[in-house]
């Protein structure tokens, strides 16, 4: 239970995240391969069409590609160095 509130207080949390992204991409101390793939998560999460539950399903869709971001978004965030995490506020 304590991890699916976390979760929910990351998403709220996602105006940190272009800062953060723009760290992330800006440091030496992100390998070229954790970069290139994160820009493939997030390409892969704006290109592809596939949804698990389809638009026009309302709200349930939305709440399908609000999920979606958060997903890469944590795993974006997970591969950053711990010095990134602590100056945006994101926990390990």
């Amino acid at each position: 239970m304590w991890r699916f509130w976390k979760r929910i207080k990351f998403l709220f949390n996602v105006k940190q995240s272009i800062p953060f992204l723009v760290d992330f991409f800006k440091s030496g101390d992100v390998p070229f391969t954790r970069k290139f793939f994160s820009i493939a998560l997030i390409v892969g999460y704006f290109f592809l069409p596939f949804d698990l539950i389809p638009d026009f399903l309302f709200l349930l869709g939305i709440v399908d590609d609000v999920t979606v971001f958060t997903l890469v978004l944590q795993q974006i965030v997970k591969m950053a160095p711990a010095w990134i995490r602590e100056k945006h506020g994101f926990d390990s």
